[in-house]
């Protein structure tokens, strides 16, 4: 299992650099797109859609309400409102991940499914297209996550002890949390260089992205337990589906973009 998940890494890895950095920026946002719409037919079988068909029909709904957001979101000021409320929104999830396990409607697994998807991507595309360093600013937040992640991972096996919440995720431990913090904090203090911002509001920001990640991954891994589902998918060997890797981006993207427009970064 480790070695598969290795070597998916080590082909999605250069994937995701030519998207952001050799694709025209019109065309790295349609990637961004491609990969939601993937994402909106996995979570279609989170509220028992049975058929593919089924499951590609409601990712074309997904997809028609991400166009119609995308699309006003060119004004920044809706931007901002859109991602503030997918702020808010992932913060009251904490009180589904504290009150798990909860039997979620299908009806309302489709509309979060919904919120999600379309909120993520509308964030992750006006963030390659519309900052001047864009790509690059795309790069850091899947790093700044991927250390959350690593962090979390290495420090839980270690010394990990008291359990986060072993109702969705058995694994995930307090002190892995906080091994996690420590490691995105790290590329936080690299990020405020790298882009010439002023930490004492760029290392807070990153932070609340780190924590907030931790959230959109035991919120999507909540939907899949509703579902009676170990994996969103199976398209990445050794990984899963495409909800799989991009849960935690799910929430941290709206909220670094969030953080950006308010700090007029």
């Amino acid at each position: 299992m480790l070695r598969e998940r290795v070597i998916t890494a080590l082909i999605l890895i250069p994937l995701l650099l030519g998207a952001l950095f050799l694709l025209p920026r019109g065309g790295g946002a349609l990637a961004i797109g491609v990969l939601f719409f993937g994402g909106a037919i996995e979570w279609g079988g989170f509220f028992g859609a049975e058929s593919y068909a089924r499951r590609v029909a409601y990712a074309v709904a997904v997809a028609a309400a991400a166009a119609l957001f995308f699309a006003i979101s060119a004004d920044h000021q809706v931007l901002k409102l859109l991602t503030g409320l997918a702020t808010f929104m992932w913060l009251a999830a904490l009180l589904l991940v504290t009150r798990y396990p909860v039997r979620i409607a299908r009806v309302a697994t489709a509309v979060a499914g919904i919120a999600v998807v379309v909120l993520a991507a509308v964030a992750l595309m006006r963030l390659h297209l519309d900052w001047q360093r864009g790509p690059e600013l795309l790069l850091f937040l899947f790093v700044l996550v991927w250390a959350a992640d690593i962090g979390a991972f290495f420090t839980g096996r270690a010394i990990g002890r008291r359990k986060l919440a072993p109702a969705v995720s058995p694994g995930k431990t307090w002190e892995g949390v906080g091994g996690g913090i420590l490691l995105a904090a790290l590329a936080a203090v690299g990020g405020a260089a790298w882009f010439g911002f002023g930490s004492g509001w760029f290392l807070p920001l990153c932070l609340l992205v780190a924590a907030i990640s931790v959230v959109g991954d035991l919120t999507v891994s909540i939907f899949k337990r509703n579902a009676g589902l170990k994996d969103s998918g199976r398209i990445f060997p050794g990984h899963g589906g495409i909800l799989d890797r991009v849960d935690s981006i799910t929430a941290a993207g709206p909220v670094f973009v969030f953080g950006l427009l308010v700090a007029g970064a």
